[in-house]
């Protein structure tokens, strides 16, 4: 008997997907609820489970299709699994009879852990020469993800074998010219939708950014003098964005408005502080949603980004993690940007951008001292934020960060 797989729902307002990977092909045994496909929906990737336990059969969908909700994906047949057991004992018996070449063996191996490997990370495993059975991966169900291949290639552990010394005449040859090579891979929907909602905010909103920068130096006093406390206590590190993220609140509350947004010819004001964190994902950033900030501790904070920095890691972000938001901070800095100017993500109507963390020369008291400073940005629409309320709201940013005793007294 035959079991339909068929797309899920996917959430709120979400009606389609891409089929992203599948992770079994067809004559494999499945369990029931085991993954047997991965789609890409506009925030995150959505593992399809077996409904039945036994074998997967035909394929209806291929990877890269675009699916609706609820439409045939593949079937499984129910029961197959034990009739392919036994059908497999006697080639397993020849097998044992008469061995295989020791080099088969690998070979098998990379070719079935290749399956298991997305695009990205497949082209990342060839660019780099690696041996991906020597790689240990962290993502769901011990898959492989694009950090786990570029540590691999950091530490320098995980070449593949040389070629065969048949190979080597090959090297004789002339030298080829430079490489004009050319490759063509599908954007995955989430980069779509990235691509559309911000090229929506640039042709929608009015969108200005204001600067300012700011001394760390009592931030960074604070945390290294509490982070063991802090980890001990907690069971997470102290971290800056718990203390960007509360002075954030703090001047959210102070100036509504960028916590505003529009809706048709209304401004909707949000007396809740719903912070979106950009989190880096294998696939691309995400951005999660830190549900009432405002009513939770630099701790609890801290501990709710931690979670999602695994749970992105792992591919496990849902779209409730994901919806909603009334205001972005974005940390370009964790890549080593200076200086930016952040797009909106809308409905939302304004976007920190924090940066590194350099030592520079500054005037304190009269004199001219090194200080570790950061840039921060902030952009905004015009259209609902008036200038002095974008700039207050930053300065009211900066004055708690430099001074995290406002964070305590709420100043």
């Amino acid at each position: 008997m035959a079991t339909e797989v068929k797309v899920p729902t996917l959430g709120e307002s979400v009606t389609e997907a891409t089929v992203g990977q599948w992770l079994k092909k067809p004559g494999e045994a499945v369990k029931a609820d085991e993954p047997i496909v991965s789609l890409e929906t506009d925030k995150v990737a959505v593992d399809v489970p077996a409904p039945v336990a036994g074998v997967l059969g035909d394929i209806v969908a291929k990877e890269g299709d675009t699916v609706e909700v609820g439409a045939l994906l593949a079937y499984v047949n129910e029961g197959a699994a034990a009739a392919a057991a036994p059908a497999a004992a006697p080639a397993a018996k020849a097998e044992a009879a008469a061995p295989a070449p020791a080099a088969s063996a690998p070979a098998d191996e990379d070719e079935g852990g290749s399956l298991t490997l997305s695009p990205a990370v497949r082209r990342l495993v060839l660019e780099h020469g690696l041996d991906p059975s020597k790689i240990k991966g962290t993502g769901k169900d011990g898959r492989l993800t694009k950090d786990d291949v570029m540590a691999a290639v950091a530490a320098g552990t995980a070449k593949a074998a040389a070629a065969a010394p048949a190979a080597a005449p090959a090297a004789a040859a002339p030298a080829a010219g430079p490489s004009r090579a050319q490759e063509r891979v599908k954007m995955t929907r989430l980069r779509q939708t990235v691509a559309k909602r911000l090229k929506e905010a640039q042709n929608n909103a009015a969108l200005l950014t204001t600067y300012n920068d700011v001394d760390m130096t009592n931030v960074i006093e604070a945390r290294a003098k509490y982070k063991d406390l802090f980890e001990k206590k907690h069971g997470v590190r102290l971290g800056f964005m718990g203390f960007f993220t509360k002075a954030v609140c703090m001047a959210l509350r102070d100036i509504p408005g960028v916590n505003a947004q529009i809706e048709g010819d209304e401004i909707v004001y949000n007396d809740f502080a719903d912070i979106s964190v950009a989190v880096s994902a294998p696939n691309g950033l995400v951005v999660p949603v830190i549900r009432n900030a405002e009513s939770l501790s630099v701790a609890e904070i801290e501990k709710t980004i931690g979670g999602f920095g695994k749970k992105a890691k792992e591919g496990t972000l849902t779209m409730e993690d994901m919806k909603g938001g009334t205001f972005t901070i974005s940390n370009g800095g964790v890549f080593g940007s200076l200086l930016s100017s952040p797009i909106i993500n809308p409905p939302q109507s304004a976007v920190l951008g924090l940066h590194r963390i350099e030592d520079r020369p500054v005037v304190r008291d009269g004199q001219i001292v090194i200080r570790p400073m950061m840039y921060l940005a902030l952009s905004y629409d015009h259209r609902l934020i008036d200038g002095r309320e974008a700039v207050t709201f930053l300065v009211a940013v900066k004055n708690a960060i430099e001074d995290p005793t406002r964070l305590l007294i709420d100043l």
